[in-house]
């Protein structure tokens, strides 16, 4: 894959903010990116939209990128979304809603409420789950294949 040059670079303001500079010299701060397809497609389409909501520079492909402005944007994104991924789903409270399940993330042991079986949604890519909790936390199952005979077991009950 080829190294594309942006039109644009990208740096951090004494306060830390995301700053970005155009070809012509124009400098704004406190610069957000927004990825078009966070689940589906995180590397593919990102937008850098200003502090007023205006689209300043779009990005068709992150990992296009030189290695400096790629690294601000992962950083800046790693910050801004949470989206922790289930590893194993340890237990669930009852077999049918609500209910409280604990699951080991990448981010730690938690629990989470399911409050209705449509907050499992099937993602496109086979075995791929996207689970929204009572408190509108989005947790993906980044492989249903993946998991552990026992999370496999106690999530069928419910798919």
């Amino acid at each position: 894959m080829t190294m594309t040059e942006p039109t644009f670079t990208l740096s951090r303001n004494a306060l830390g903010r995301l700053m970005l500079t155009t070809a012509q010299g124009e400098v704004h701060e406190a610069v957000t990116p927004v990825r078009a397809f966070p689940i589906t497609a995180p590397d593919d389409g990102l937008s850098l939209v200003s502090a007023e909501g205006r689209e300043l520079a779009w990005v068709p492909r992150i990992s296009a990128l030189p290695e400096a402005p790629r690294r601000l944007l992962e950083e800046e994104l790693r910050g801004r979304e949470f989206v922790p991924e289930i590893r194993r789903i340890v237990s669930v409270s009852t077999f049918s809603t609500p209910s409280t399940w604990v699951v080991e993330t990448d981010r730690g042991t938690t629990e989470l409420v399911l409050k209705v079986e449509e907050d499992i949604r099937r993602l496109v890519e086979r075995g791929r789950l996207l689970i929204t909790s009572g408190h509108g936390i989005v947790f993906l199952v980044p492989d249903l294949t993946l998991l552990d005979r026992h999370s496999k077991k106690l999530l069928e009950r419910f798919l």
